[in-house]
């Protein structure tokens, strides 16, 4: 399947498919996003550091990682990939998290990231769209994607 990335969309794995985005960072081939069963990581299809990497490969920096209660240690190598490139992260606190783990995984693998409760994620979010790379988690070379 191929889906055009469009502004506002969120798009969310189903079950037993990666989530993979490819395209340009020139912007002269719209980045598109594309499901497949390939192999599982991490023992887990989808697993977000498969998207994580397509995310990096297809905007290099400019992306912010955001990291929610789970179980594992999913999204640890990805996000350290993302904030390796420029880009920066975000993870749930273990207060509010119900598990604990991929965060923890994130935070243990000494991933740079601000850690936060469940109900400040969002505005954190919004704050990192707003003020684009001059915020100081923000990517490095240029506002979200």
């Amino acid at each position: 399947m191929l889906f055009r990335s469009t502004a506002g969309r969120v798009l969310i794995a189903p079950g037993d498919h990666h989530l993979r985005f490819r395209g340009s960072l020139t912007r002269t081939v719209p980045p598109v996003a594309t499901l497949d069963q390939g192999t599982p990581e991490n023992y887990c299809r989808p697993a977000v550091d498969v998207m994580f990497r397509s995310v990096v490969e297809t905007w290099g920096g400019n992306v912010l990682a955001v990291v929610l209660t789970g179980m594992g240690s999913d999204g640890a190598s990805g996000s350290a990939g993302i904030v390796a490139a420029g880009g920066s992260a975000l993870v749930q606190d273990e207060a509010t998290s119900v598990v604990w783990g991929m965060p923890r995984a994130v935070v243990d693998a000494g991933v740079p990231a601000q850690v936060l409760p469940l109900d400040r994620i969002g505005p954190a979010i919004v704050e990192r769209v707003r003020q684009g790379r001059h915020h100081p988690f923000a990517p490095r070379e240029a506002a979200l994607a």
